[in-house]
């Protein structure tokens, strides 16, 4: 039996290849809200990443901050996953940073930012999400 995750992995990477099967169809309107989806879950995880990493800290000890596991961490950044606002809250408050999200028209913009005098004042994991 395919779990969960496996089968979301599965069907996310069949949507982003039919993606450039062309426009013609009456899916491509889903087709392109689908990978306005996955690219918000990968700038999402190559935010944590950079933070992360400005950070110094291994994905085992964000894990420890974050009540999370290491492979749900690995897994987050690498865009595997989308995270709740309550994860996002946690990772955080985990990374001494604040977390925000702009939008812009079909542009999103995602960072998690330290937090002023936490000694790394630098905006770290900021991605822009184009439609």
């Amino acid at each position: 039996m395919v779990s969960h995750a496996e089968w979301k992995l599965a069907r996310d990477r069949k949507v982003a290849e039919s993606i450039s099967e062309g426009d013609d169809s009456a899916e491509s309107a889903e087709r392109v809200r689908r990978r306005q989806e996955l690219d918000l879950a990968w700038d999402l995880g190559q935010a944590v990443y950079d933070r992360r990493t400005e950070l110094g800290i291994a994905q085992t000890e964000l894990a420890r901050r974050a009540r999370m596991t290491q492979p749900q961490v690995s897994k987050l950044e690498l865009g595997g996953t989308m995270p709740t606002v309550p994860l996002l809250a946690r990772l955080a408050r985990a990374m001494d940073s604040t977390f925000s999200m702009e939008l812009d028209g079909d542009t999103m913009r995602v960072a998690f930012t330290a937090r002023a005098g936490s000694g790394a004042e630098a905006d770290a994991g900021a991605q822009a999400v184009g439609g």
